[in-house]
C-alpha cells in the first residue's frame, strides 16, 4: 500500500476501511461523530443514548446502571455474550480503542483477537501520573508552575517542603491520578490540611505547587512517526454551581479565536509539540492532551498535567477544524499499520491559524437537586433550540452532534443524553452533554445568560418520581 502524501488520501483511506474498528465505553461521547469519517466504525456501549436510533450503537442489556469505574464497563461490556456474538459475527481483523482500559481488557480483547490501538495500559498509566509530567516536562524542556516532589504526611511537613522550594504558604497538592479535578487540593491552612490529609499522606510522592492566579486551558494532540500533530487551545469550563457540587471540577470547554493571545496559543502549541516529541523518545505514540496553566500576572504558559487517551473536550477538538480531519483520526492512521508521509508543519499551521477554527462550546448539564429519584421522562439526543424568550425546544433528531455554524445556529445546540428514563437522578449526576456553536461563558470565565438558558431549559424536560416508591 503507498503511504499517504496528504488530507485527501488519508480521507480516502478512512472512507474505504474495511476493517471493523470498535469504541468500547459508557457512551459516544468522547468520539462522537467518528464514524461519519471511518466505514466499519461501530460504537458498543453501556448506555444507548439514542434510543435505538443510531445506525452504529450496539448496547447490550443487562450490563448495570451501577457507579463503577470505566475500565470496568468496558470489561463488562467485553465480557458480555451479546457483544462477543457481534464481534464474532462481523468478523474480520478487529481493533478497539477506549477512554480507559486496563489490563483485565487486554487480557479480554487477546481472548477476542481484538488489537487494541492504544500503547499498554501500563504506559498509559506511566505517562498518565500527575506527579511524573513533571519530570516528563522537565526531560522536554517545558517549565510547570513553581514546585516540589516529596511525600508529605503532616501538615508541618507539607511547610517545610514548600518554604525550602520557596512556594509560600499558599500551596495547591496534586495526586498522582484522579479525572475532573478530583487529586487537587487547595491548602492555604490546617483546617484545609485535615480535609484531606488522608488522601495526601497515603501517596508515596505528591506535588506540591505555588499557588498562582491562573486560567486553565486544554491542548489535544497526536504523535505520529511523521511528528506530532497539535489542535487548537481550548478553554475550561470549571465548577459553577449551576452545574455541580465539586468546585473545581472540570464540566466543559470552549474554543473561539479571541479567547487566547496570540503569544499564548503560540507557547502551547510550541510546548505540546515538545511533549509529543519526548513521548515518541520514551515510547508512546497516539493521541494525547495537556491541560496549561496560564499565569494571569505574567502571561507564562506552565504545564499542568498530561493525559494520554481522548479526553472530555475531545468532541469540540474534533468539532474545531473547518477543513481536513478531526484530530483522533490521525490516531487511527497512526495504528492501522499504512505508511504517513503528511506534512505536519503544514498541518499545524492550519490549525493555529485563527480563520480555519469553528468557534463552539461545550457543557456537562448536570444534577444539582439534594433528593435521589428515578427518571420517568428525559429529553431526548438531538437538535435543540433557544428561543429568545428562554424556551428550550426539541428541533429533531440527530447522532453526529451537526449543529450548523452561522449567526442563527448560535440559537441551536445538539444534547447528547446520558441519563434516561429508569435511570436514578441523584446530586452530581451526568444528565447530558451540550454542544453548540455560541459562548457559553462571559470574558471573566462565569456562565453566561445563554448557558444558564440552556441548562435550566433542558433539565425542565426531566420528569422523575422519588426513589422510595420503587
Amino acid at each position: 500500500m503507498k503511504e499517504l502524501a496528504d488530507i485527501a488520501d488519508a480521507q480516502r483511506f478512512l472512507r474505504q476501511n474495511r476493517r471493523p474498528i470498535y469504541y468500547v465505553g459508557h457512551t459516544t461521547h468522547h468520539l462522537l461523530g467518528m464514524d461519519a469519517w471511518v466505514n466499519g466504525f461501530t460504537y458498543i456501549c453501556r448506555v444507548d443514548c439514542f434510543d435505538g436510533r443510531h445506525p452504529n450503537v450496539f448496547a447490550p442489556p443487562g450490563i448495570g446502571h451501577d457507579d463503577v469505574p470505566e475500565e470496568e464497563v468496558v470489561n463488562r461490556l467485553l465480557r458480555n455474550k451479546d457483544v462477543t456474538d457481534l464481534i464474532a459475527r462481523r468478523g474480520g481483523s478487529p481493533a478497539a480503542v477506549f477512554l480507559m482500559f486496563d489490563e483485565e481488557t487486554e487480557a479480554l480483547c487477546a481472548d477476542l483477537g481484538i488489537e487494541i490501538w492504544f500503547p499498554p495500559a501500563s504506559a498509559r498509566a506511566r505517562f498518565g501520573d500527575k506527579v511524573a509530567t513533571v519530570r516528563l516536562g522537565d526531560a522536554a524542556g517545558v517549565p510547570s508552575v513553581p514546585n516540589a516532589l516529596a511525600r508529605v504526611e503532616a501538615y508541618e511537613g507539607l511547610l517545610q517542603t514548600a518554604d525550602r522550594a520557596g512556594l509560600g504558604r499558599d500551596l495547591v497538592v496534586q495526586t498522582p491520578f484522579g479525572v475532573s479535578g478530583q487529586s487537587t487540593f487547595f491548602i492555604a491552612n490546617e483546617a484545609e490540611w485535615q480535609q484531606r490529609a488522608s488522601q495526601i499522606a497515603a501517596e508515596r510522592e505528591v506535588k506540591i505547587m505555588k499557588r498562582i492566579d491562573c486560567r486553565s486551558s486544554t491542548l489535544e494532540a497526536c504523535v505520529t512517526a511523521c511528528g506530532t500533530v497539535v489542535g487548537p487551545l481550548l478553554s475550561e469550563i470549571i465548577g459553577h454551581e449551576d452545574l455541580t457540587p465539586k468546585e473545581g471540577a472540570w464540566y466543559g470547554n470552549e474554543v473561539f479565536p479571541e479567547a487566547f493571545t496570540e503569544e499564548v496559543r503560540a507557547k502551547a502549541r510550541d510546548h505540546a509539540a515538545m511533549l509529543g516529541d519526548q513521548l515518541l523518545k520514551d515510547g508512546y505514540r497516539g493521541y494525547f492532551d495537556v491541560d496549561f496553566l496560564i499565569d494571569q500576572d505574567n502571561g507564562e504558559v506552565y504545564l499542568g498535567e498530561v493525559n494520554p487517551r481522548v479526553t472530555g473536550a475531545s468532541p469540540i477538538t474534533s468539532r474545531a477544524d473547518r477543513t481536513g480531519l478531526p484530530l483522533f483520526l490521525f490516531h487511527l492512521l497512526e495504528f492501522s499499520g499504512v505508511g504517513l508521509k503528511l506534512d505536519i508543519e503544514a498541518l499545524n499551521a492550519r490549525w493555529a491559524d485563527p480563520r480555519c477554527i469553528v468557534s463552539c462550546s461545550e457543557l456537562v448539564v448536570a444534577s444539582v437537586e439534594d433528593e435521589q429519584s428515578i427518571v420517568t421522562d428525559a429529553p431526548p439526543s438531538g437538535i435543540w433550540r433557544l428561543s429568545h424568550e428562554g424556551e428550550v425546544t426539541y428541533r429533531r433528531f440527530d447522532y453526529l452532534g451537526s449543529v450548523g455554524t452561522d449567526s442563527d445556529s448560535e440559537h441551536e445546540a445538539f444534547f447528547l443524553r446520558v441519563t434516561g428514563p429508569g435511570d436514578v437522578r441523584f446530586r452530581g449526576a451526568g444528565l447530558g452533554i451540550l454542544i453548540t456553536p455560541g459562548r457559553l461563558t462571559t470574558d471573566d470565565g462565569k456562565l453566561n445568560h445563554t448557558a444558564r438558558a440552556w441548562v435550566h431549559g433542558l433539565t425542565a424536560h426531566y420528569r422523575t418520581r422519588p426513589l422510595k416508591s420503587q
